[in-house]
């Protein structure tokens, strides 16, 4: 599997995470690197406008894996680069969903920093054997807004409720950190891995 390194955050605390639950990480930031993957992992950490842009080169390749079925997991600003735009700066994401990143309401704090709840919406492979308002990690101070309420699998509310895990057929996305995530996390990677490995 891969984890896409397109300059925007520490990947060895995630690499880490995804070796603990048996699978093999490779980090790879070029086009050549792309050699056939049976999974890939989309972190991220700060401006859409960076991300979206140094993401360019990639995209054809992973485009096409999700293409053909390989599993691809967005993590907080990955999961926001599945979807078109963002407010918080031009860019232009995957367009995996259709969609809108907007900004947390000006009531609270933001970046909505440090651990919240996960409230349930709809079964899926990714929240097997989690409990309900299990606790996450989350940093961030945008939120994708999705078009289509279905691929929302769980909600968190800081100021508002928002999507904190979304999914569909081969797609799969977290707005917190699951390796920072203790249990909870672990037990999303251990899920993932197992659809990987299907």
């Amino acid at each position: 599997m891969a984890i896409l390194d397109y300059g925007v955050g520490n990947l060895f605390s995630l690499e880490c995470a995804l070796k603990k639950v048996g699978l093999t990480p490779s980090i790879i930031s070029s086009p050549s690197q792309c050699k056939p993957v049976d999974a890939l992992v989309l972190p991220g950490v700060g401006n859409f406008a960076t991300a979206s842009r140094n993401l360019e080169p990639l995209k054809p390749e992973i485009l096409n894996a999700v293409k053909e079925g390989v599993p691809l997991l967005g993590i907080c600003l990955g999961m926001q680069l599945l979807f078109t735009e963002s407010e918080e700066s031009e860019g232009r994401g995957l367009s995996l969903f259709q969609g809108k990143n907007v900004r947390l309401p000006k009531s609270v704090k933001v970046p909505h920093m440090g651990w919240n709840t996960l409230s349930m919406v709809k079964p899926s492979d990714l929240l097997e054997g989690l409990q309900e308002e299990a606790f996450a990690y989350f940093v961030h101070s945008y939120y994708p807004n999705p078009l289509n309420d279905d691929i929302i699998m769980a909600k968190t509310t800081y100021g508002v409720p928002f999507a904190s895990i979304i999914a569909k057929r081969n797609l799969y996305g977290t707005q917190f950190h699951p390796e920072k995530s203790g249990e909870t996390g672990m037990a999303i990677l251990k899920n993932f891995a197992k659809i990987v490995k299907r």
